[in-house]
């Protein structure tokens, strides 16, 4: 698959992160894993202790003939909160910090493009700390950990987390899904 069809986001716990991109027309496939750190294959209790450098990400699959890569970067940004350094709700650490790994000039300008629009208007009232950075290496996580939210959805954190990002992205971004 050509680096244009791929998108790598780090925003809080990827389970979240992934329920939201499987439902967007024109992803073809979301994996949750591991990305931007300097640990090799790293476990999920590797990364959960912070000491590898990974933001728990999702790496997806798209056509960029159904859905811009802009418009993922747009869903992204509207269904976390980028304004906080390394914390989503109560998962703290920087393994949940926001994050956009480009793998392309195109996708770097791009995201910091929709970015400087979202400050500009003031969409937040903190100043966005995503960082925009160059995609490196992406690890897969642990078998569990995809498809998490199908699979899980009576899970309390599903519930409580999940659900409302989902209802969310169905409220904002009703054209964009499957």
């Amino acid at each position: 698959m050509a680096n244009k069809n791929l998108a790598t986001f780090g925003g809080g716990c990827f389970w979240c992160t992934e329920a939201i991109f499987q439902k967007i027309k024109g992803v073809t496939k979301v994996t949750s894993g591991y990305s931007g750190g300097n640990k090799e294959n790293p476990s999920y209790d590797e990364v959960s202790s912070g000491a590898t450098g990974h933001a728990e990400a999702v790496q997806i699959e798209f056509d960029p003939q159904v859905i811009s890569y802009e418009k993922l970067v747009e869903i992204f940004f509207k269904l976390h909160d980028p304004t906080t350094k390394d914390r989503q709700g109560n998962d703290a650490g920087s393994q949940y910090r926001s994050v956009i790994f480009y793998y392309n000039d195109e996708q770097k300008q791009t995201a910091e493009r929709v970015k400087q629009k979202l400050e500009e208007k003031q969409v937040y009232q903190d100043k966005i700390v995503t960082e925009i950075l160059p995609f490196k290496k992406f690890y897969t996580a642990e078998e569990y950990h995809q498809n998490f939210y199908e699979r899980n959805r009576g899970y309390p954190y599903c519930q409580a987390v999940i659900d409302p990002k989902i209802q969310k992205l169905i409220e904002e971004f009703e054209k964009e899904l499957k």
